[in-house]
């Protein structure tokens, strides 16, 4: 038996060169490949001890997916701002890290059509659309639109969520593949939308992706597996999708358990 000790994180995620999703986590001085324990049995332990993703300091529970209190509330990363991009506020000289600001926010973004539960909008910086879209858990996602920075991003989604949805029903999710969106037409539609309105951004000229999600059996009904309630949990893995590793009796979003101590075997 296999066994990998360390802090939990995301996991790292990327594409093979016939667009299936790749997963891989890694625990101190190990890289755990998921998708080649997928048919296997995994336990998952936690070690009873959380530390703060940012800081490292022994905490009791997680703000954000793995921040303790202090930087939950002094990280730029984790602003109401990275949610809600219109809410940008760095030109009042009010933002927490101006520093980090800079880097992450005045870069280019992307706005893209993806299809999750169904088709949605969003953003991310150019650089992730990929990382992005599978961990979003989207089986096909198009660049449709470029901009210079973070806000002008955000505005451009608070036009178009008044015609699309901008959430993903993750039960709807992981229950299967939606039915196909023909993506280059809903940008079409997506352009009229945006008629009018004052702001600089590049119409990219890209072609969708498909991507295929790791799985042998899809689930009927989607459960949460949690770490709180139950500290050891051992199950055969099934799928993976988004951040959450799919078992036979439910599932397990990785990210949200940020900075648990866990062991997992195999």
């Amino acid at each position: 038996m296999s066994s990998f000790s360390g802090s939990l994180q995301s996991m790292t995620t990327g594409l093979d060169t016939k667009n299936y999703a790749q997963y891989s986590l890694s625990l101190n001085e190990d890289k755990v490949d998921f998708n080649s324990l997928i048919g296997q049995t995994l336990e998952i332990r936690f070690l009873g001890k959380i530390s703060c993703v940012s800081c490292q300091k022994k905490i009791k529970k997680t703000y954000n997916s793995g921040y303790c209190y202090p930087c939950f509330f002094s990280l730029a990363r984790n602003d109401m701002c990275i949610v809600k991009p219109e809410l940008c506020h760095f030109h009042r000289g009010t933002c927490r890290e101006p520093e980090w600001g800079e880097k992450n926010c005045f870069i280019d973004h992307i706005i893209y059509l993806s299809n999750t539960s169904g088709l949605k909008v969003g953003i991310t910086r150019s650089y992730r659309k990929i990382q992005r879209w599978i961990d979003q858990g989207a089986s096909q996602g198009l660049a449709i639109l470029k901009v210079k920075k973070r806000l002008d991003a955000g505005k451009v989604e608070v036009v178009l969520k008044e015609h699309m949805n901008d959430k993903t029903n993750w039960r709807k999710m992981l229950k299967g593949k939606p039915e196909r969106q023909d993506l280059e037409s809903k940008k079409k539609e997506v352009l009229k939308n945006l008629e009018g309105l004052k702001l600089d951004f590049e119409v990219l000229d890209e072609k969708p992706y498909d991507i295929y999600f790791p799985h042998t059996t899809v689930l009927d009904k989607v459960s949460s597996l949690s770490l709180d309630k139950t500290p050891e949990i051992k199950s055969k893995l099934i799928g993976i999708k988004a951040q959450y590793l799919i078992f036979s009796d439910g599932v397990f979003n990785v990210r949200k358990f940020s900075g648990y101590h866990v062991k997992i075997a195999v």
